[in-house]
Parts: C-alpha cells; sequence; structure tokens
C-alpha cells in the first residue's frame, strides 16, 4: 500500500516540478502513447479499449489547444490551433467509422509537431547552458 501510494506522489511530483516546455513534451509522448494502443485496438477489433484510447487522446489534443496563447504565440499559435482542431476532427472520424487510417493520420502530424517542439527545446537549452 505505501509503495503505491509513494509511487502516486512521485508521479504528481514530476508533473508539478517540469517546466512548461516539459509539459507539453509529456502531452504530445502521452498522446502518441495512447495513439499506438488505439491502432493496436481498432486492428484487433476490440472497439471498447480503441474507443478509451482514443478518447483519451482527443483529452489530451483538447489540453494542447486551449494551452495555446494566440496574442503572444502570434501566427504559429493560430496555425497550431487550426492542425490540433484536424486533429480532433480526425479522431472523432476515427472513433465513429473505427478506422486506424485516420489514427495514423493523427499521429504523422503528432510526432512531427513533437519533433519541432524537441528541437526547441534542445535550442533552449543549448543557449542557456
Amino acid at each position: 500500500m505505501w509503495n503505491q501510494t509513494g509511487y502516486q506522489a512521485y508521479r504528481q511530483n514530476k508533473y508539478e516540478t517540469a517546466s512548461p516546455h516539459r509539459l507539453i513534451q509529456m502531452l504530445y509522448e502521452g498522446a502518441l502513447q495512447h495513439l499506438a494502443g488505439a491502432i493496436r485496438e481498432l486492428e484487433g477489433r476490440n472497439l471498447t479499449d480503441a474507443h478509451h484510447r482514443i478518447v483519451r487522446v482527443q483529452s489530451i489534443v483538447s489540453e494542447l489547444l486551449s494551452s495555446l496563447n494566440e496574442q503572444q504565440g502570434g501566427e504559429i499559435a493560430s496555425n497550431l490551433k487550426q492542425i490540433y482542431l484536424y486533429m480532433l476532427q480526425r479522431l472523432v472520424q476515427a472513433n465513429l467509422r473505427k478506422e486506424p487510417e485516420s489514427l495514423r493520420e493523427v499521429e504523422g502530424l503528432l510526432r512531427e509537431l513533437k519533433a519541432g517542439w524537441d528541437q526547441i527545446g534542445r535550442e533552449v537549452s543549448i543557449g542557456h547552458g
């Protein structure tokens, strides 16, 4: 019991102490992990689990969308908003039609965005290192 409580405290602390940049990375990582699972579940015709994973990805993308600051982020934030809205649309379609192709499309977009975000993190840490 104590180990479980300690693990939960560790996980909560991990999120509370992460930098804003790292939090976004963690959201991308979580979305990609759940997408991979959703694709596996759909291909295995385990529709209930696929549904739950897709809904989880939708929640993560919605969180990414809500974290945008269009006033400070300007055109980049506006473009990201459009990409996130498109992803949400594709996720809903994938869930309704039970099609992994839409999920793979979203996965590709998320991988590109995560790669760009990771690069920004490397440049910032080099600049401040």
